[in-house]
């Protein structure tokens, strides 16, 4: 039967390839919607992926993200480790550790050498918006005027090394900040209004993690005590159409490979060693469920809880890797003792990995967001993406099983899909209430190039009804 199955799949896809079929002309179905800027039309935030954010040390302006070249920072010297990094201390809160670096706006491109790179998912988006008539003074495509509409688009940009809970306060502030300013214009242009205006958020990879806690949350942050806070759906009294593109809902396996190993950008950009990166408690949010059993010691067979500092410390992982030494020798200015160093090193692992945990539990409670608010997904299923990691003798990591996703997140990681591989059912089994989701055949960057996400995207944002009935997900 699964033969036959997959056999009529073959079959339609060579179908399709077969009879030619173009991409449908966006520009007609959409034109006459994209043209109109009536008051009824919500306006519209993007929120990014890690990486896809500026950063610049102030006063000095000093790039600290989004160039490799020039004056930016080389984060295998000594000033560029230090502004790379965030700071660690005994005894403080991860929130009270800042540097001077801050968000100045969304990136389309970074400088690699002199030379632009688009950042490629993030374009995509930029692109399809443009399609549909939103104008943001930022959008920065080649042709395309904002004109005296670019106040119905905006971009939230953040430091993306910081707490995901922290930026879902910042996007608070920021959405409130655009309310009072959007309702002023169109009190300006169209007399009196609706005062109950709403956003649809576009929100890309980790950006929908910091979406799905401000929907669930709003402005609340983690209590200390150590419990959850209270869902209240705060943040959805200003949400209607949240679309969410390849979100790393329950992790992946790549952040733990660049917490113990580093990462290089481009074959010929810097690297970034593993204790710079380690300093971002949001890579340790983009860690995967150890209840998904992602990781095993391959000399033992015995899945490995990765979000216990333990084995970090018994494998050599990161920041207890006492190889990284010499970079926490650069961060941690003026502590001589390589033995204190180690300290606090280990400090800020404890508080990462926990800081997570809880990030985690909060987003994993089943829940259902409240009517006026949809969520809708778009991920990709058609790349192998690392799924299984085995640890070897020496603490080194390689992928050990693969399966479908977008090359980065993993179908079921975007579904936040609780189905064990032992107690399979059909149906998926989720604590997200998705409206409705998409699967498109592109890996993690170029979904959204893709001419399907630009048609439902569109459909979305300018035509589809709001509170549309969810479909049987969970």
């Amino acid at each position: 039967m699964r033969a036959a199955a997959t056999a009529v799949l073959a079959a339609a896809a060579l179908a399709l390839a077969c009879g030619g079929l173009r991409p449908p002309d966006l520009g007609r179905l959409y034109e006459r919607s994209a043209r109109h800027q009536g008051p009824e039309r919500n306006p519209v935030i993007v929120i990014p992926g890690i990486l896809a954010s500026r950063l610049v040390e102030a006063p000095s302006g000093k790039l600290v993200w989004g160039a490799f070249f020039g004056d930016a920072a080389r984060p295998q010297s000594r000033e560029g480790a230090r502004l790379s990094a965030l700071p660690m201390r005994l005894g403080a809160e991860l929130e009270e550790l800042r540097d001077g670096a801050v968000a100045d706006g969304v990136l389309d491109k970074f400088r690699l050498v002199g030379l632009p790179i688009q950042m490629k998912a993030y374009v995509g988006i930029l692109e399809a918006l443009s399609a549909g008539g939103y104008r943001d003074e930022d959008l920065q495509i080649p042709g395309v005027d904002p004109g005296s509409d670019h106040f119905s688009c905006f971009q939230f940009d953040y430091d993306f090394r910081r707490d995901n809970v922290e930026n879902a306060r910042r996007l608070h502030e920021f959405i409130l900040d655009r309310r009072a300013s959007i309702l002023d214009e169109r009190r300006r242009r169209f007399g009196s209004v609706d005062e109950d205006l709403k956003f649809d958020v576009i929100a890309h990879s980790m950006g929908g993690l910091i979406l799905r806690y401000y929907l669930r949350y709003g402005d609340a942050g983690l209590p200390a005590d150590g419990s959850l806070p209270e869902i209240t759906w705060a943040g959805a009294r200003h949400v209607a159409k949240a679309v969410l593109i390849s979100p790393p809902n329950a992790g992946g396996a790549e952040a733990l490979s660049y917490l113990v190993e580093g990462r290089r950008f481009g074959r010929i950009g810097p690297r970034y060693d593993a204790a710079v990166l380690s300093t971002y408690p949001s890579m340790f949010q983009l860690l995967p469920r150890v209840r998904h059993r992602p990781v095993f010691d391959q000399s033992t067979g015995e899945a490995v809880d990765f979000m216990d500092p333990e084995p970090w410390e018994r494998y050599g992982w990161g920041l207890a890797d006492p190889a990284e030494d010499r970079v926490l020798e650069m961060l941690l200015d003026g502590v001589a003792d390589p033995a204190e160093r180690r300290r606090i090193a280990l400090d800020h692992l404890h508080k990462c990995l926990e800081r997570a945990r809880r990030f985690h539990a909060a987003l994993d409670v089943p829940a259902s967001p409240p009517a006026g608010t949809d969520l809708y997904l778009m991920a990709g299923d058609a790349v192998d993406t690392p799924r299984v990691l085995a640890v070897g003798r020496g603490g080194e990591l390689r992928v050990a099983a693969w399966a479908q996703g977008d090359g980065r997140v993993l179908r079921s990681s975007a579904l936040m899909d609780e189905r064990a591989v032992d107690d399979w059912q059909p149906e998926v089994r989720s604590p997200i209430d998705w409206t409705q989701v998409t699967f498109l055949f592109r890996d993690h960057l170029d979904i959204t190039h893709d001419p399907v996400f630009v048609d439902n995207v569109l459909y979305l944002l300018l035509e589809a009804p709001s509170s549309t009935p969810r479909a049987a997900a969970r």
